[in-house]
């Protein structure tokens, strides 16, 4: 599994049948910074992935790639190599929480 943040979406009218009705999102992989562990880099590259749980742009989601990815409930039989598979609360690392998804 790896987070990512959802930057935007895609629409493509002519897909798969296996994909048809589900909804495409754009997610840059975050990175635990290695001079600062208190924060995220964003990856250099992007990803587009099915949308399984219902997130949005600005979130920070679970993804899964590859064979895993078709583990997902109805994704069997779908082309897909990548998945979102959860919507993120809170980050920890060493002992340091470095993402909330509450907006105090």
């Amino acid at each position: 599994m790896f987070l990512a943040k959802v930057e935007g979406s895609v629409v493509s009218t002519k897909k798969d049948a296996n994909i048809s009705g589900r909804k495409l999102l754009i997610l840059r992989p975050q990175l635990v910074d290695d001079k600062d562990p208190t924060k995220f880099k964003p990856g250099s590259n992007t990803i587009v992935a099915v949308d399984t749980v219902g997130a949005g742009v600005g979130e920070l989601v679970l993804f899964t790639q590859g064979s895993s990815a078709r583990l997902a409930p109805n994704m069997k039989d779908s082309p897909v190599d990548a998945v979102v598979i959860g919507i993120v609360d809170t980050v920890d690392v060493f002992g340091k929480q470095i993402y909330s998804a509450r907006q105090d």
